[in-house]
C-alpha cells in the first residue's frame, strides 16, 4: 500500500515531524533551559551545541511535513536519535551531569528513536517497496608529496605502513597473495571490517582494489603515483568510490561525527606527506584534546 494512501502511517509521521519541529524550536531559543531539563550542565558550549542540534530537528521536521515521501527526512532524525543518544551517553560518564534526569531523558529519546525507526521503515518499504539508501559516494584526492614515485609506492604496498597515516584504521592483514583484511574504528566504539583484494599493481604507478567476500563497506579505489615536472616531487591521486555502512543512516552520523569521506581522505594523505618528509606526524593540542582550548604543538607529540 502506498504511504498517502496509509492515514494512519502518514499521522505517525505528521506527528514526528511536528515533534521534531517543536524540540527543534525548544533548543533553539531555550537551550539553557532544556539543558538543564535534561541534567546537563548549563554552559556556552553546551548551548551552542544544543542550537545545532535544534536547527538539525526543525530541518528534519519540515521535511517530513512538506514531502510526499518522508523516509530519507525520517531516517535523518534516526541519525540525530543516534547522535543524541551518543552525546546523552558521553555525559553520564562524564559524571558532571544530573545522572537521573539525564537518566530519564535517554530513556525518552530511546523511545522516540524506536518510534522513528518503525516508521522510517514502513514509509520506506511503502514507498519504494525496499529501505531507503543513499548513492555510491565518489571522491579524488591529490597531495603532492616530496619523493619519488618509487618510494611513496614501496611504503603504500607494505600494509603494515597504512594504520600509522590513516586515520581511525585499527589494523591490516594480509589473508592472501593479493587480498587483505581491514579495521577500524567506527563511531559509538564500534568496529567495521571489510576484505579486500588488490586487482591492479603496476610498481611505482598504480595500486587498485576492491572489497569483496560480504564485507560491511561495499567500495572500490586506486592511488596513483606520478612524478611531478621539474624534480619536484610525486603527484598521489587517490579515487574512491563507496556506499557508506546503513545507507543515509550512515552517511549522515559519518558528517556528524566529522568523518566525511573526502575529509578523511584529505587527512590521510597530509599524514602520509608528514611521515615520509618528516618522519613523524605533526599534533597539535587542537588535534588531541576536544573542546574549546588554545592550539599549540603538544609536548606529547607521538611519532607515526
Amino acid at each position: 500500500m502506498n504511504s498517502q494512501q496509509n492515514p494512519r502511517l502518514r499521522r505517525l509521521a505528521n506527528g514526528l515531524g511536528w515533534f521534531s519541529i517543536g524540540l527543534g524550536v525548544t533548543e533553539i531559543v531555550a537551550p539553557g533551559t532544556l539543558a538543564r531539563f535534561i541534567g546537563i550542565r548549563d554552559r556556552r558550549r553546551s548551548r551552542t551545541t544544543m542550537r545545532m542540534y535544534g536547527l538539525r530537528e526543525v530541518a528534519a521536521g519540515v521535511g517530513i511535513l512538506s514531502r510526499s515521501r518522508p523516509a530519507p527526512w525520517l531516517w535523518a532524525r534516526v541519525a540525530g536519535d543516534a547522535l543524541d543518544l551518543a552525546s546523552l551517553g558521553k555525559t553520564l560518564a562524564s559524571g558532571e551531569s544530573n545522572r537521573v534526569k539525564a537518566g530519564l531523558a535517554t530513556a525518552a529519546v530511546a523511545g522516540v528513536t524506536a518510534a522513528d525507526v518503525l516508521c522510517a521503515r514502513q514509509m520506506g518499504c511503502a514507498s519504494n517497496g525496499s529501505s531507503t539508501t543513499v548513492k555510491d559516494v565518489q571522491l579524488m584526492r591529490t597531495i603532492n608529496i616530496d619523493r619519488s614515485p618509487e618510494e611513496i609506492y614501496n611504503y603504500w604496498r607494505d600494509l603494515n605502513n597504512l594504520p600509522r597515516f590513516m586515520k581511525h584504521l585499527a589494523s591490516v592483514e594480509r589473508t592472501g597473495q593479493n587480498q587483505s583484511h581491514w579495521v577500524i574504528n567506527a563511531p559509538g566504539g564500534k568496529k567495521i571490517e571489510w576484505d579486500a583484494q588488490i586487482e591492479e599493481d603496476e610498481p611505482n604507478r598504480r595500486i587498485a582494489w576492491r572489497s569483496w567476500g560480504g564485507s560491511d563497506v561495499d567500495h572500490s579505489g586506486s592511488v596513483q603515483f606520478e612524478r611531478a615536472p621539474g624534480g619536484r616531487g610525486t603527484f598521489v591521486r587517490v579515487n574512491l568510490s563507496y556506499t557508506p555502512p546503513g545507507g543515509l543512516i550512515g552517511s549522515t552520523l559519518a558528517k556528524w561525527f566529522g568523518q566525511a569521506p573526502g575529509l578523511l581522505v584529505e587527512e590521510n594523505l597530509r599524514a602520509l606527506k608528514q611521515v615520509l618528509e618528516t618522519g613523524e606526524i605533526a599534533r597539535s593540542d587542537a588535534s588531541i584534546h576536544s573542546g574549546m582550548h588554545s592550539a599549540q604543538p603538544s609536548a606529547q607529540a607521538a611519532t607515526a
